[in-house]
């Protein structure tokens, strides 16, 4: 063999990986340690790209130490108003550490540039914890190390000055050295006993060790962090036993020494479900974050309570905190980095008050009228304070609250004693932008009174059908508000509601509308309506309590317009009651989808770029498109676990959030104005009551701008973005909004569950721009106003956070999985704006939190962008392949591309997913629309049945650990798994039937079958052979030959092959990994060589060569039978120090592979062997999956991306180029130096 790459190096151009020290550089930066790179973020302006330098080598960053900020959350003792000015006018030095080194970092004023001073100090144990000393011209540091010892240290220079240690010697978790200078500085050290001890290193005996002058009491677990603030007095440590004890210790350092004699412990705080990693203090206040992903922040006035939390990270916890210290009046701002490599930042006012209790205020209403409420609504929510209630009693009364007091608004006649329904929406004038309030209540004969709030006078009497009106819905369509009453025997009755307002009095308006007829059901009522306006009319999705979607066509100057319904116009001045039926018969659902949210009913249906998404009480949203006249089922998501009861879905995307707008005044300012906003209102009982107004077609043209994406349905364009949302509804007896984009609970109320009447209302967050942070969007409709009604008393729940500002948080840099990442696939990648110089690789990782996540990676810059969550799996996913479809090919450069992914893992499942990704010009950045196609467990039937709870379930769960494409066919796609019970099994996929089928399992290794890898081999008659390779946990690795099987046109006569017909064993245990690839040209005329590379448990890496051989005969028979030959076989027995967990092969002649050890290696393979080419170091721990490709565009190249926990993309190159910057960091004096501790005595 000869090479065909020249690739011999590696260097890294992406890492993501967790957040491990975070600093505030006044209130202007953030300083962000993640892995050993150091980046500076803009806090004022966060969308400005951050500034990073790799500093500490292989070294993860643990703190940083601004020179000139002599104060920080851990010892504050001067003015942070100084410190800030001087980090923009001055440059800025930075101490970084983690492990055992020590950089000193140079930042440029207005933080547009690091720079190294000087070379990585590296120490013969670990730094905890570093500190500028005074009195010295030089650069002094102060260095606690890990054995309970103190170094001063000229940093510059690498040069060690003193060494003191303890005399009780022992192993630290956590040290904070607090003081001025190195005379009367004082250590705190949380030893491996579970203690705090207070030293000097100044105070040295005559055997040159101190002695322990305070011993603090009180953790049952070692002590993870420390923090203390000097003006309080106070010590804060954070505890591997969950909790956080504030300790008073009084002034530590200087003349004070080691403070109080006998320090007491204020405060044991228990809050935390996990470990508590960090804690910081501030002026009265108490922070800390842990295991479990959440920053508290303490109300120290409550005796202890939780006052706050930030939530913003995925699983594995919160690696990092940091608070500003900022001048009265202006907060402070909280900054949490995770193991997700997430950065959040929020502010904290100091006129909020910590004492607020977590969890939202209940507040009785009070109401004083007669008869019981039954039906609450919500109107008018502006300037972040509740407009007003509405509610209707058994009495056919209907009040309003506003101002604190209750006034009687209409009072109904007998008919509408004892059952009523009622709805509330603001109705515009036709052609302008202000409006009016309207209520409608229904009644058990058929009537439907609808009279505006400000003037019920001015109300109307709607007639629908004899009977019972089940419901009421307000739809917005263009401008225009429909009043939908559903009535008995399905009918639903339509009118358009009009409004003509003058000084004097206001004039209702309704023109009955064709009404709709349900399919019969045993619940034959409506629950939900949108409309869709399209080419040729208006498309309506309604949902009933069925739990089925129906699809209606209203066309457009013809059937169901209103000079057919043969009423005409009816106003309010006529005093009559308006009959709704009509000589025309109603409209008939054209497609339907009978019982999707089961039971329980659909409870809303809301419409966004196109498509519908739908909630029920079977805790699913489903998003459903129209394609040619039918209804489709795009995509399905669920909330958190136990979450069963959705009641609506809020919508958060750049598009802007669904906040309402107004109140009851509003009428007479917006007369005035000239202008009008959105409404809408969540509101529960069996209705949607969600007011969404949809836009002109102008206003869609402009929004379909800079979109792109395939056409589909009946004038309906198919964007390739989707909409971010929240969902609304119930867990347990709590009502809760759930953001399913960042798995994290936005708001909980404790009302008692969800059969009662309630409606909530998001208060807009006038701080946010929400064109630029899509993510704040979230967080501020978590922060809103619930009103239920409990036991005949209506009841208000406020946000604790009484005012909206600053509460929602930014996102610095977006986290990927908390947990470890066990798989990654490339699908493609698509062009910017600039063209090739802005390629997107556009990459789907799957980990060990049961998430699949796409993302965008730009290796130029470094920036990586989330597109999409999928989070349908209910293990974690182990496995994932992807195959193009449709476009161009994968070489060529496109601005959008189609893909099938497929993922498996945990549960014997499997998933296929359609991705549609396209470029947004607008934002510039790619988007993924994700639609599901199909899935599968092995134990669906045995979910199905009944009393399984007292059967035994033979088989283990079974886990599918690797997957390969083996066919790609134009109606199916046939698919290879390893399985984890010892089968090899083969999946048919149909996309358009949405169906995954077993077609064919052998279980002849009868152990764990690890990897499975598959080619395609060809003889000169052009004749494809399927070849597949499996591996197991006895190092052994199996030729199975599938022609056959795939030739076969009837799946049900699939018979696979019984045995392999080629085995060889490879390594003394499991084969953890296979990569296979054709040697073109290698074989002779009947022959073909392909070469098999793997990596097992034993750290071998191996690669083999196996000919081929086809005779004569079977050709001219068609028979497909082969004889396999191993040619050679090469290993390298320790090609790592630990398990090899992936290898790939990006030729033949090129492999890369990496392992737990954190290391990347390429090898070359030849006819002598395997030989090392090149070695990296990753920050990636536990790495678990590899993938690697050539390089597109004129640059060409090879990358490689490695997950385990974390990310990080690797560039692959001659050699030439790393052995350049190499000689250019030499020169920069970047080298690094080792400070020799041997012989140093201590300075007395």
């Amino acid at each position: 063999m000869t090479a065909s790459t020249n690739f011999t190096a590696m260097e890294s151009v992406v890492l993501v990986a967790p957040v491990t020290a975070l600093e505030f550089l006044g209130e202007e930066y953030l300083l962000a340690g993640e892995g050993p790179v150091l980046s500076v973020y803009s806090v004022q302006s966060p969308e400005k790209p951050s500034v990073s330098l790799h500093v500490l080598h292989h070294y993860r960053i643990h703190g940083i130490r601004p020179r000139l900020q002599q104060e920080n959350v851990n010892t504050v003792e001067g003015d942070a108003a100084a410190a800030e000015t001087s980090s923009q006018d001055k440059e800025t030095e930075l101490a970084v550490f983690g492990g055992k080194g020590i950089r000193l970092i140079r930042l440029s004023p207005g933080g547009r540039s690091l720079h190294p001073v000087g070379p990585l100090v590296e120490l013969q144990d670990w730094a905890l914890d570093v500190r500028w000393l005074g009195g010295k011209p030089c650069s002094l540091l102060g260095v606690s190390l890990a054995h309970n010892a103190v170094l001063l240290l000229e940093l510059e220079s690498g040069n060690a000055v003193s060494l003191c240690s303890c005399e009780e010697v022992c192993l630290l978790y956590s040290a904070l050295l607090i003081g001025p200078c190195w005379d009367t500085a004082v250590l705190v050290g949380g030893t491996v006993f579970n203690q705090l001890v207070l030293w000097r290193p100044g105070r040295t005996e005559q055997n040159g060790q101190s002695q322990v002058e305070r011993r603090l009491l009180g953790h049952s677990g070692v002590i993870f962090s420390l923090a203390y603030h000097r003006h309080c007095g106070w010590l804060a440590s954070a505890s591997d036993d969950r909790s956080v004890r504030v300790w008073s210790v009084g002034k530590l350092g200087g003349e004070w020494g080691c403070g109080e004699q006998s320090p007491t412990c204020l405060r044991v705080l228990y809050g935390h479900q996990a470990r508590v990693f960090c804690v910081r203090l501030a002026q009265g206040r108490v922070y800390s974050a842990g295991e479990d992903g959440v920053c508290l922040l303490w109300a120290w006035e409550g005796e202890g309570r939780v006052g706050r939390r930030f939530r913003g990270h995925r699983a594995g916890g919160v690696r990092a905190l940091a608070i500003s210290e900022v001048g009265a009046g202006r907060g402070s701002w909280v900054a949490t980095g995770g193991a997700d490599g997430g950065v959040r930042l929020w502010r904290e006012r100091e006129e909020e008050e910590s004492e607020k209790s977590e969890g939202n205020a209940l507040v009785d209403l009070k109401f004083n009228g007669t008869g019981c409420p039954k039906v609450v609504r919500v109107v008018g929510v502006g300037e972040g304070v509740l407009g007003g209630v509405v509610i209707c009693t058994d009495q056919g009364e209907v009040y309003l609250h506003q101002d604190g007091c209750w006034q009687v608004v209409w009072q109904g006649g007998p008919e509408f004693h004892s059952y009523c329904v009622m709805e509330v929406h603001f109705v515009r004038e036709r052609g302008m932008g202000f409006g009016e309030w309207m209520c409608a209540v229904g009644n058990l004969t058929g009537g439907v009174q609808v009279f505006p709030l400000r003037q019920p006078s001015a109300g109307i009497l709607l007639k629908a059908k004899q009977g019972k009106v089940h419901s009421l819905q307000w739809v917005v369509v263009q401008h225009a508000s429909y009043l939908l009453a559903s009535g008995a025997e399905g009918c639903v009755c339509r009118w358009r509601i009009g409004l003509e307002l003058s000084e004097s009095r206001t004039v209702l308006q309704a023109q009955p509308q064709r009404p709709f007829l349900l399919p019969p059901c045993a619940k034959r009522w409506l629950t939900a309506a949108v409309c869709l306006p399209h080419r040729g009319g208006l498309f309506w999705v309604c949902g009933d309590r069925r739990g089925s979607l129906l699809l209606y066509r209203e066309e457009a100057g013809g059937k169901g317009t209103e000079e057919s319904c043969g009423e005409g116009e009816i106003k309010s001045d006529n005093k009559v009651a308006v009959n709704m039926l009509s000589r025309n018969a109603p409209l008939q659902p054209i497609s339907s989808l009978f019982g999707i949210h089961g039971k329980q009913g659909v409870t809303c249906v809301r419409e966004r770029q196109g498509a519908f998404y739908s909630a029920g009480r079977d805790g699913c949203v489903r998003v459903v498109t129209i394609s040619k006249g039918t209804l489709k089922i795009r995509r399905v998501q669920r909330p958190c676990r136990g979450m069963e009861w959705l009641e609506n879905v809020l919508f958060s995307d750049s598009n802007g959030p669904d906040l309402p707008r107004g109140n009851l005044e509003a009428s007479e300012r917006e007369k005035k104005n000239e202008g009008g906003a959105k409404t809408g209102v969540l509101t529960g009982q069996d209705g949607e009551g969600c007011d969404k107004e949809w836009t002109n077609e102008e206003n869609r043209g402009e929004e379909k701008k800079g979109r792109r994406g395939g056409d589909e349905g009946e004038g309906n364009q198919e964007r390739v973005d989707e909409a971010r949302f929240v969902m609304v509804g119930f867990h347990s007896v709590n009502f809760m909004v759930w953001d399913p984009q960042n798995q994290e609970k936005l708001l909980s109320v404790p009302c008692g569950g969800g059969h009662r009447s309630w409606a909530y209302s998001p208060l807009p967050d006038t701080s946010t721009d929400f064109h630029t942070d899509p993510k704040a969007n979230s967080s501020a409709i978590g922060q809103g106003a619930l009103v239920f009604i409990k036991q005949g008393s209506v009841m208000a729940s406020h946000s604790p956070t009484g005012k909206t500002a600053g509460q929602s948080g930014l996102t610095l840099r977006e986290g990927l999985h908390g947990r470890g990442v066990g798989c990654v696939c490339l699908v493609g990648s698509v062009a910017g704006d600039r063209g090739v110089s802005e390629q997107w690789d556009i990459l789907v990782t799957g980990g060990e939190d049961t998430v699949l996540t796409v993302l965008a990676i730009e290796p130029q810059s470094g920036r990586v962008k989330v597109l999409a969550l999928i989070t349908d799996h209910i293990s974690s996913v182990r496995t994932l392949t992807a195959i193009r479809r449709g476009g161009p090919g994968s070489d060529e450069q496109t601005t959008s591309f189609s893909c099938l992914l497929f993922s498996a893992g945990g549960r014997a499942q499997l998933q296929c997913y359609r991705l549609l990704i396209g470029f947004d010009e607008k934002f510039g950045r790619p988007m993924c629309q994700v639609t599901q196609i199909a899935g599968h467990r092995l134990d669906e039937q045995w979910e199905r049945k009944r009393n399984r709870h007292k059967t035994v379930k033979m088989d283990p769960e079974t886990r599918y650990m690797s997957m390969a494409v083996v066919r790609d066919g134009k109606n199916e796609v046939v698919l290879a798994l390893a399985c984890s019970d010892g089968a090899v099994r083969l999946f048919a996929v149909n996309e358009s039937t949405g169906r995954i089928e077993l077609v064919w399992e052998n279980f002849y290794h009868q152990r764990c079958v690890l990897s499975i890898a598959h080619c395609w081999v060809g003889d000169h008659h052009g004749k494809r052979y399927a070849l597949l390779f499996s591996s197991a946990t006895d190092g052994s690795i199996a030729l199975w030959d599938l022609t056959s099987v795939l030739n076969s046109e009837n799946k049900d006569s699939w018979q696979g092959p019984s045995a392999p017909y080629f085995l060889v064993s490879v390594h003394q245990s499991g084969v953890n990994t296979l990569a296979v690839s054709e040697i073109e040209g290698a074989g002779q005329r009947d022959e073909a060589v392909v070469c098999v590379a793997s990596g097992g448990d034993d750290g071998q890496l191996s690669a083999l060569t196996v000919k081929l051989q086809f005779s004569k005969q079977e050709i001219e028979d068609n028979s497909v039978h082969l004889s396999a030959q191993l040619l050679s076989q090469w290993s390298v027995p320790l090609a790592h120090s630990a398990p090899v967990t992936a290898v790939h092969m990006i030729s033949p002649t090129l492999l890369v592979s990496t392992s737990p050890d954190q290391r990347v290696c390429l090898w070359g393979v030849s006819d002598r062997g395997i030989h090392h080419r090149g070695a990296v170091f990753s920050h990636t721990a536990d790495a678990a999956g590899l993938q690697a490709w050539l390089g597109r565009g004129p640059e060409g190249g090879a990358w490689t991306v490695v997950c385990g926990q974390g990310l990080q993309l690797l560039r692959l190159s001659d050699g030439k180029t790393e052995e350049r910057s190499e000689t250019d960091k030499r020169s920069k004096g970047t080298e690094r130096m080792k400070v020799n501790l041997t012989g140093l005595y201590v300075r007395t």
